[in-house]
Formats: C-alpha cells, structure tokens, sequence
C-alpha cells in the first residue's frame, strides 16, 4: 500500500508530498490541474520509462519517492533479499531520479538498485490502469493469475505447480544419468583394461621397496662377500682378530687383578664387548652362509619392478595410489552395471510424477474453465453497468505445454465497439475503456468467493480516466465498483465525476497556480467542508451555486449510505 508519495521538479510540479490512506483516495481538479501527472510520477516510481522531457524546466532533476507498506509476501522478500534492499518496519522506500540529459537513478531502502528492479516489485505493490500505462493485465500469466483467483483455485495451482517442480527434477537427474551411463560407457572397456591390467601385476604395499633392496644385494653379492669375510676375519678368524686381541686383555687383566682387585671392574667391563663381538661374527657368519649370487632371482626382480614401475607411470606414483585407483575403477565399473536398475527406477517415478501432476493440472484446467464461463458472464455484466453496453468480453483457454501454471494458456478477449470482433486487451483503443475493463475485472475478482476466503495481500490499484465517456447512473455504478474494491485494495483514482467524487474515503485536490510567472501544480487533502465544495464545483462548474452545494451534500450522503 502506498503511504506516503513525494514529486519534486516533474512536469509542472515544483514540489509537493501527500500521504494516502486506506480505501478510496480520489484525486479531482480542473481539466489540465495535473492529476494524471502525479498517476505518471507513481509510474516512473515503480520503473517506468524516463525521459528527460520529465524534468521541470530550469530544474537540474526531477525526482520521485515512495514510501510503500509491503505485503507479507515470501516472493517479494526474497527478490528483495537477493538485491540485498533492506526494509523497516514493514515499509520500504523508493525513489528515482531524472537527470536533464534523460539518465535516471533509482534506490530502494536507500540502496542503488536498477529500474528492471522496481518493475520486478512493482506487481506487488500497485497496478496502475489507465491512458494505456498498464502494469500486468496484459500479461497472460497475470490473466491466469486472476482467473485462479475468482476460481478459487489458489491452493490447486500451488499444487501444480509443486508437482510439475518435482516432475522437472527427477527428469533432469534422469537426463543426467543419462549423460552420465552414456560416457561410462564409452569408458567401460578401457576401465575393465585398466582393472585387469592391475590385477595381473597386483602390486603389494611397501613390495617395490623390498625388491629394491634384494636388487641391490644380488647386484652386489661379490662385494658383499669380501666385505663381509673381511669383517669376519677382523673379528674373529684373523691372528690379530679383535676378539683374539680383547681376551688377552681380559687375560692380562685378571692376572694383575690378583694384586690389585680394583682393576677387577675394568677387566668385567670388558666382559660384554666380547660377547658382542662374538655375536656380530657368529651373524656376519649366518649372513655369508647365505649370501649367493643367483642371476635367475635378480631377472625375475627385474621384471617384477619394471611392471610395477609401467604401473606407476599410468595409475599413481606409488603402490598405494596404483591400489587406490583400482578400488576406484571398480567402484565405477559397479556403478555402471547398476545404473540401468537405477534409470528403470527413475522412469518409473517420472512416469508416476507426470501422472500426479498431469492428475493436478487437468483438474486445475477444469475449474479454471468452469470459472472463466462465470466471470465472462459477470465481467460482462460490469461493463454494461459502466456504460460499456456494446461491449464483448471472453476468455479463450487453450491447451498448452507442461509448466508450473498448468496445462492452459489463457487470454482475455474484449470488443469495445459493435462489429468489432474480440481481441487482445492491448488492441483497445481507449485508455478509459481500458481502465473500464480493468475495474470491472477487478471488481468481479473481489467479490469472487476466493477473494472472501484467502487473504490475498492488500496493494494500491490506481485508475485513471476511469469515467472517461461515462455520465449518470453509470457513474454511480463506477463509483459503488471503486467502493467495492477499496474494501480489500487500496485504491487511487483520478476523476472527474461528482457521482465518483462522492464515495472517497479520502478526496485529494490538484490545483495548478501561477507563482513567479510559473505555472505549479499543487495537491491538498480535503475535509468535510472543502469536499462539499469541490464536488459543488465539479457539478455546477466555475460559479459554485447553493444548489450544487446542496447536490454535493445529498451526493457524499448517498454514498455514505
């Protein structure tokens, strides 16, 4: 709902501010005062385009800003959650700017955003019918949006459209699979190769590092062998052996012991490091006992680490990689031969989703079909009751593909004109017969049992030369019309009828003046008082006589009744 709305330098307004109210606010004045000038600035607020012929002259920009009461919409939060536009206690501020040079910048919650933004929420916040400048209702989906809710049909179509979202996934993902099988296909043969290719080698963990190691002893058994003996022999075989050499001192220790027993502990000392010494050369013994060379061992080590290493070139720099790999191809190969049982699942659920939502959609078709009979009867009803007698309304619904509104495509046909066959909204001609047709389709929709029922999120519906063409009881029909909507929307409307004036909740007068040799739009709520009298001038002209004040009065009366 729209709160509060403030124009600076547009047109021929130099500035001024009002707030709306709840229910119907009527803007009236003289011919030319600027009461569509302020419907335009609305516009431009909620992405309209801009111009720099908006700009008042001599004024280095025009600007509009808006203060709106947002509805509890989960849609609208989170369009304005990904623009990262905050709001404050419910309310969320707008404005737009227009340079001389036609460049235009536009904010929401204080924060630059684009006008593709703000025509994105403007649906949300107000529809403005008339002089051609309309938001939705030739758009098909808001036609369907409409229809649904005269029909009722709000909770089916969200059934809809939540089992058309669950059909789309499971067929992606069986797209998906698809792509995926047809590719591993292809790989099979290769990973099957690459498994075979592993198992026949079967490399085991720290295996390559052994083998190194016995390569390099059979490489080098010659060299061991002298080695070894060498150490053999210096310690044990060899005249001067090591050992040989430590037990004549351990001898000669125990002898110069009898004279001098503190040298017992020198001489035991020594006692370990000969058995050591003895064990060293009974191993260096068992080592050259075994050692051998064996060319026939050394070839099959060859082989065997050259395998490995052809292995490691193609799956992993080590074992453990080479070995993870083969747990991965398996893994992948198993995946493969079970995906058809998982792509025959899969079909089945998309056939069983299709159904539920085709179930879903059909019956959504039929309510919506029963309910476009009905409000083409009542729609055509407000039309002639709005001085649109001659006029022809329909609703053609047509098969369609499969998406989340259903299964129809839907559009609203009218013929203003006798012999004129019904075409599309956007083929009137008149912007009053439109704004007409706008009414009336509101009024139908907020008298609808669905409308009763459902909270639906209050928003300003703004309607401009609504009474153009219109005059006596027609008039009246038109204002008691606004009435009704008001209860649910809030409505602005520009008039210029006494009988619409009448029914205001809040009644606003846009005066033009001169001021410095300047032309300036001005706009002023009225009260009681200053209603009777605009209303008086609105029925007797210039000259505001006693009668048309007591027209006035018996008017605002009737109305209020």
């Amino acid at each position: 709902m729209l709160v509060e709305l403030l124009v600076e330098n547009y047109a021929v307004v130099e500035r001024l501010r009002v707030r709306f109210h709840p229910g119907l606010n009527l803007l009236t004045g003289e011919t030319g005062s600027g009461k569509s000038i302020i419907v335009g600035a609305l516009g431009l607020l909620l992405g309209g385009r801009a111009s720099a012929d908006l700009v008042r002259s001599g004024a280095p920009r025009a600007r509009v800003a808006g203060i709106f009461e947002l509805p509890s919409d989960p849609v609208l939060q989170a369009i304005l959650d990904e623009a990262g536009v905050e709001t404050e206690d419910g309310e969320l501020l707008i404005e737009r700017e227009v340079q001389t040079g036609g460049k235009s910048r536009a904010f929401a919650g204080s924060r630059p955003v684009t006008a593709a933004l703000l025509r994105r929420i403007a649906p949300f916040l107000c529809d403005i019918h008339g002089q051609h400048d309309q938001q939705r209702l030739f758009e098909g989906s808001a036609q369907l949006e409409m229809l649904d809710a005269f029909a009722g049909a709000a909770g089916l179509a969200e059934e809809t459209a939540a089992a058309y979202a669950e059909w789309r996934r499971a067929g992606e993902e069986l797209e998906r699979l698809a792509a995926s099988e047809q590719e591993r296909l292809r790989l099979m043969d290769l990973w099957k190769f690459q498994r075979r290719e592993i198992e026949d080698v079967a490399p085991q963990p720290g295996e390559d590092e052994s083998l190194e190691h016995e390569r390099r002893v059979l490489q080098n058994v010659t060299r061991l062998a002298e080695s070894t003996n060498a150490a053999h022999a210096a310690l044990y075989e060899a005249e001067d052996a090591a050992l040989a050499r430590l037990q004549q001192a351990m001898r000669s220790l125990e002898e110069a012991s009898a004279y001098d027993p503190s040298l017992q502990p020198i001489r035991d000392s020594l006692e370990p490091a000969s058995i050591a010494i003895e064990e060293a050369a009974r191993e260096l013994q068992h080592y050259i006992g075994r050692l051998e060379s064996d060319p026939r061992r050394l070839d099959e080590i060859e082989a065997r680490l050259a395998a490995i290493d052809r292995l490691k070139r193609k799956y992993g720099s080590t074992i453990e990689e080479i070995r993870a790999y083969l747990e991965e191809i398996k893994q992948k190969l198993e995946e493969t031969e079970t995906s058809e049982e998982r792509r025959r699942r899969l079909e089945e659920r998309l056939e069983e989703l299709g159904r539920r939502y085709e179930e879903a959609a059909r019956r959504l078709s039929r309510r919506r079909r029963s309910a476009a009979r009905k409000l083409e009867r009542l729609v055509q009803q407000e039309l002639r009751a709005l001085a649109m007698e001659k006029a022809v309304f329909g609703i053609k619904l047509e098969s369609a593909r499969w998406s989340p509104a259903g299964i129809d495509r839907v559009e609203y046909l009218v013929s203003a004109n006798p012999g004129q066959p019904p075409g599309p909204l956007d083929k009137v001609p008149s912007g009053g017969e439109l704004s007409r047709i706008a009414l009336a389709l509101k009024t139908c929709v907020a008298g609808g049992s669905s409308r009763r029922k459902t909270a639906a999120p209050p928003r300003t519906l703004v309607f401009d030369e609504v009474d153009a063409g219109v005059g006596g009881s027609a008039a009246e029909t038109v204002g008691r019309r606004l009435k009704q909507i008001a209860a649910a929307d809030q409505v602005l409307c520009v008039t210029h009828l006494p009988q619409i004036a009448g029914f205001a909740d809040h009644h606003y007068l846009v005066r033009k003046a001169q001021s410095a040799g300047r032309t300036v739009a001005t706009i002023e709520e009225l009260g009681r008082e200053e209603r009777v009298r605009e209303i008086g001038r609105m029925l007797s002209g210039r000259k505001l006589t006693p009668e048309a004040l007591r027209h006035a009065e018996k008017l605002i009366e009737m109305a209020a009744g």
